[in-house]
């Protein structure tokens, strides 16, 4: 069958790839850590071949797929359009800066902002190895773009990323201040984000900051409901926190939480 497509379940490299028709229904996926793929209908077995092979490594096997979970019976509706699970870190921002018009002074700041997402974005995405879920430039309407929303084995997360730019920062109940600027407002937005997330995803999240490249980050003592993150000891950080999802429970919630109407 011509015209299939594959496309990654999430950041190329992690994840499932999903073979799917021109009207975007999937029709076979390849569990890269599995080393498998799954054919929904075995007389389109040689397309779906045809289509995986450039991405085909060691010994792989093939044939009908398992008892699909609620999880995958979302994700194989899911329209690649609708799909969030695909976006980068500073998704929005990279494309201000390739087709906008922006002064040099506002480029300069949207560069920041996109080195320090990117980085701490990159920070996050390590966690996919212990069974974590991360998600970039989530939409909150009437509130702009949630930078991280992370879901592991603690719980959720939302993460909003402030570029340090070398300098002092501080974090008090209501704004943050870095170096000489104005104080800024992201504790107020932070905890708005993780409210609304918790209502889509119907859990608690956690709202938390992430200072990038800060040179020193001071914390007022009675700051308690925001987490504050500092790269490179980010990881390091959110592994310390206990466990009280289960990898079930993870997927779950990922599954929903990738689905952009959901947010709408």
């Amino acid at each position: 069958m011509r015209g299939l497509k594959v496309l990654p379940s999430g950041r190329p490299g992690r994840g499932r790839l999903y073979v799917n028709r021109p009207d975007g229904r999937a029709v076979a996926w390849y569990d890269r850590q599995a080393n498998r793929i799954s054919v929904l209908a075995d007389d389109e077995r040689e397309a779906v071949l045809a289509a995986l092979r450039p991405y085909l490594t060691g010994a792989w096997t093939i044939g009908p797929p398992p008892v699909p979970t609620a999880v995958e019976l979302r994700r194989l509706s899911l329209p690649p359009d609708r799909d969030l699970a695909p976006n980068r870190p500073g998704e929005t921002l990279l494309g201000e800066l390739a087709y906008g018009s922006p002064g040099s002074r506002a480029r300069h700041r949207m560069r920041q902002e996109l080195q320090a997402r990117e980085r701490t974005g990159a920070e996050l995405e390590v966690l996919e190895a212990a069974d974590w879920r991360v998600l970039h430039d989530v939409p909150l309407p009437g509130l702009g773009l949630l930078d991280h929303l992370l879901i592991g084995p603690p719980g959720v997360l939302a993460v909003r990323t402030v570029p340090g730019r070398r300098q002092r920062a501080q974090v008090g109940e209501l704004l943050l201040t870095v170096g000489r600027a104005e104080p800024r407002p992201d504790p107020r937005w932070i905890r708005r984000a993780a409210a609304r997330a918790a209502r889509v995803l119907a859990a608690p999240v956690t709202p938390a900051l992430a200072l990038a490249d800060a040179s020193r980050v001071d914390v007022a003592p009675t700051l308690r409901d925001v987490l504050v993150l500092q790269p490179p000891t980010l990881t390091t950080t959110l592994r310390a926190v206990p466990a009280t999802l289960k990898p079930p429970d993870v997927e779950a919630l990922f599954a929903l939480a990738r689905t952009g109407p959901a947010w709408l």
